[in-house]
């Protein structure tokens, strides 16, 4: 079997043509997990060829809207889905604090919808089933099923708290999702060796000057500077570093061109994806 990574969303929150919010998807044979849901998740998981249905877990790195947005719909579209596809419960992993509470009452504006669809077709209500952990600073192992792994770690996206990077480790290798996070050594340890890292990834340095005393100032403050992220990758030995989030979001090839730029500025090596909407890594 092969791990595949794809890109679901690649977009921030001020939308941007051809990109939905942020999200990967990583595949290994019948395994299929979603790490985080923005806008259009369910759309992009479908021209992927992945049915909500096929969905094993879906991973929640914080709860910036951006992220999750999309959640409701994953949830409720599986949910309407069960008559044709008997689907079940689908297992949320969530950090402890803000991100679980808004799991928990993520389904609120949608009890009137979900009572009427009692009333016709849909035998009980949908099912998330919450699995809160501790963020911690050391990687832990959140889930395990089939020979894959997801451990998580907490990263520096404050002042958002409880945000967490995942490490996914399957029978042909190793692929770690960022989150929205600085660059830090939490994530630098966590993609030690990594075939495949997916990260966040801001202009920060090149567009210094020109967003400085803007709210952008604030904002690129905490999201992942594209020059250190190049040194991160290299030190760790990355085989494979892919951008996503990409802030802010290029037009076209030569603006995508200067994100790769940055990177090999800062010392990496390796191959590098400026990641658009349903780019996929392979592995195995």
């Amino acid at each position: 079997m092969t791990t595949t990574v794809t890109l679901t969303g690649t977009g921030v929150p001020i939308p941007s043509p051809g990109r939905a919010g942020a999200g990967v998807l990583v595949r290994y044979g019948r395994t299929a997990l979603q790490f985080d849901a923005g806008r259009a998740t369910v759309l992009r998981l479908t021209e992927a060829g992945t049915g909500l249905h096929e969905l094993s877990a879906l991973f929640v790195t914080h709860v910036h809207s951006d992220h999750v947005i999309g959640l409701p719909d994953v949830v409720m579209a599986r949910w309407i889905q069960d008559h044709v596809w008997k689907t079940g419960p689908l297992d949320i992993l969530v950090p402890e604090g803000e991100a679980a509470g808004f799991v928990e009452r993520m389904l609120d504006p949608y009890k009137a919808d979900i009572a009427l669809r009692m009333e016709h077709v849909q035998k009980a209500p949908p099912e998330p089933r919450l699995h809160p952990f501790a963020c911690s600073a050391r990687p832990r192992e959140v889930w395990s099923r089939d020979g894959v792994t997801v451990e998580a770690v907490a990263v520096h996206h404050e002042p958002v708290p409880d945000a967490v990077a995942y490490r996914v480790r399957t029978p042909d290798g190793t692929v770690v999702i960022s989150g929205d996070t600085r660059v830090c050594e939490e994530v630098e340890e966590l993609s030690r060796g990594a075939d495949v890292l997916v990260h966040e990834a801001c202009r920060t340095t090149a567009l210094h000057a020109a967003v400085a005393g803007t709210p952008f100032e604030k904002i690129f403050s905490y999201h992942a500077d594209t020059v250190a992220l190049g040194g991160l990758a290299e030190r760790a030995g990355v085989a494979q570093l892919v951008l996503t989030h990409l802030i802010p979001a290029p037009d076209d090839a030569a603006g995508e061109a200067e994100f790769a730029s940055d990177v090999r500025s800062g010392g990496y090596r390796g191959r590098i994806t400026v990641g658009r909407d349903l780019t996929t890594a392979t592995m195995g």
